[in-house]
C-alpha cells in the first residue's frame, strides 16, 4: 500500500488575486462558522446578519456610529501593522491606547477653556501620541538594549495602564476626575476648545475619522515610499542582512516600536477628544487595542488596507448591542472577530506556501520474455 504525501513548498511572490482572495475568504468562512453556531443555538443566521447590516449601515446615525467605532480601530490596526511588519511583536496597543487617552485628557484639562481651539486641539491630539510612544518605550528600551521579550512586557503593561486609568478616576482625587460628580466617579470633561469638532448633521461623527485615515496613509507612505521604510522592511526580512548592509538595526527597532505606540496613543487621544470627551474608563475599556491586531492581520499589515477593515470591524462592534433586541448575545460579535482572525492567520500560510503532491516516478519497463531488457 503506497502513501500519498503532500509537499509544502514556498510560493514566492503571491499574485494580487490571491492576496485579495484570502482576506475575503477569511470573512466569508467566519460568517459561515457564525451561521452554524447561530443555527445550533436556535437563531436564524439570516435574520441576525440582516439586523447587523441594517444597524451598521442602514441609517445616517448607524453609519456615523460605525465610523466612530472604526476610528480607533484604524489607528490601533496601523500600530500593529507597522510593528509586525518589522517583526516587532507589540501586543501592547491596548495599554498605549489608554495612556494616549490619559495624556490627551490631562493636557486638555490643563490647557483649560481659555486656550484657542486652533492651538488646543492639535496639542491634545499630539499629547496622545506622546503618551502612547512613552508607554511603548517602557517595553522598547529593554527589548532593544537588553533583549527582553517584548511580547511579555507589552502584554503586562496593558493591565498596568488599565488599572492606572481606573485608579485616576475611581481611586483618587486626581485632576482627571470630575469633582462635581459625587454619586458615581467619572472623568472631568475636556473643555470644548480641546474637543474635535463634529461634522455638520453627522450624528456625533467628528473629524477624528478623517484624521485617522490621513495617518494611515502617512504610515503607508513612510513604510512603502521612503528610504527609512525600505530599511525597516530589510530589517524585518533579515536583521543579519540589514547589519551587513550597514543599517543601524537597534535604532530601527526602537523607532518602529515608538511609532507603533504613537499611533495607538493617537487612537486614544482622538477618542477622548472626540465622542467620549473625558477619561471615562467605561467608554475606553473596550479592548480596542486587541481588536486592532485582528484588523492588521486581516489587512495583511498594509496600513491603507487597514481603513476598510477597520470600518468592517467598527460595523461589527456597532451592531453588537442591537442583537440583544432579537435575543442574540452581543458576544456573538466577539466570536465572529475571533473566527476572522483564525482564518486570516491560516490564510497567510497559503499565501506564503503552496501544497502539491509529488510527481510519480516512471516505472521501469519490464523486459519482454526471451528478449533483451
Amino acid at each position: 500500500m503506497t502513501t500519498r504525501r503532500i509537499i509544502v513548498e514556498p510560493r514566492g511572490l503571491a499574485s494580487l488575486g490571491l492576496t485579495l482572495a484570502v482576506p475575503a475568504a477569511s470573512v466569508l468562512l467566519a460568517l459561515i462558522v457564525g451561521a452554524i453556531f447561530l443555527a445550533l443555538t436556535g437563531n436564524s443566521p439570516g435574520e441576525v446578519y440582516v439586523k447587523m447590516v441594517d444597524t451598521a449601515f442602514g441609517s445616517q446615525r448607524g453609519l456615523s456610529e460605525t465610523l466612530i467605532s472604526a476610528t480607533p480601530l484604524i489607528l490601533t490596526g496601523v500600530a500593529a501593522a507597522v510593528a509586525f511588519k518589522m517583526l516587532v511583536w507589540n501586543i501592547g496597543a491596548e495599554g498605549q491606547f489608554i495612556m494616549g487617552a490619559v495624556f490627551a485628557a490631562g493636557v486638555g484639562i490643563a490647557l483649560g477653556s481659555g486656550t484657542p481651539a486652533l492651538i488646543a486641539i492639535p496639542v491634545v491630539i499630539l499629547a496622545g501620541a506622546v503618551g502612547g510612544a512613552f508607554w511603548a518605550s517602557v517595553s522598547a528600551v529593554p527589548k532593544v538594549y537588553l533583549g527582553v521579550n517584548e511580547i511579555i512586557t507589552t502584554l503586562m503593561l496593558n493591565f498596568i495602564a488599565l488599572n492606572f486609568m481606573y485608579y485616576l478616576i475611581f481611586g483618587s482625587s486626581s485632576p482627571w476626575r470630575d469633582p462635581e460628580v459625587s454619586q458615581f466617579p467619572s472623568g472631568r470633561p475636556i473643555p470644548d476648545s480641546g474637543r474635535i469638532p463634529e461634522i455638520l448633521d453627522s450624528q456625533r461623527l467628528d473629524y477624528g475619522f478623517f484624521i485617522a485615515v490621513a495617518f494611515a496613509i502617512l504610515a503607508w507612505f513612510l513604510i512603502s515610499k521612503t528610504k527609512w521604510g525600505f530599511e525597516v522592511r530589510v530589517v524585518g526580512d533579515s536583521s543579519d542582512t540589514a547589519r551587513y548592509a550597514g543599517i543601524a538595526v537597534p535604532r530601527k527597532f526602537l523607532g518602529v516600536f515608538l511609532m507603533s505606540g504613537a499611533f495607538a496613543g493617537l487612537a486614544g487621544s482622538l477618542y477622548v477628544a472626540g465622542p467620549v470627551g473625558a477619561l471615562d474608563p467605561r467608554s475606553l475599556d473596550l479592548g480596542l487595542g486587541f481588536t486592532g491586531i485582528i484588523v492588521a492581520a486581516l489587512a495583511r499589515l498594509n496600513p491603507v488596507a487597514v481603513v476598510p477593515v477597520g470600518i468592517l470591524m467598527g460595523a461589527l462592534n456597532n451592531a453588537g448591542p442591537s442583537l440583544q433586541s432579537i435575543r442574540v448575545p452581543a458576544a456573538t460579535v466577539e466570536m465572529l472577530q475571533g473566527a476572522i482572525l483564525i482564518f486570516a492567520v491560516a490564510g497567510e500560510f497559503f499565501i506564503a506556501n503552496r501544497l502539491r503532491r509529488p510527481e510519480k516516478k516512471p516505472q521501469p519497463v519490464a523486459a519482454a520474455e526471451g528478449g533483451e531488457a
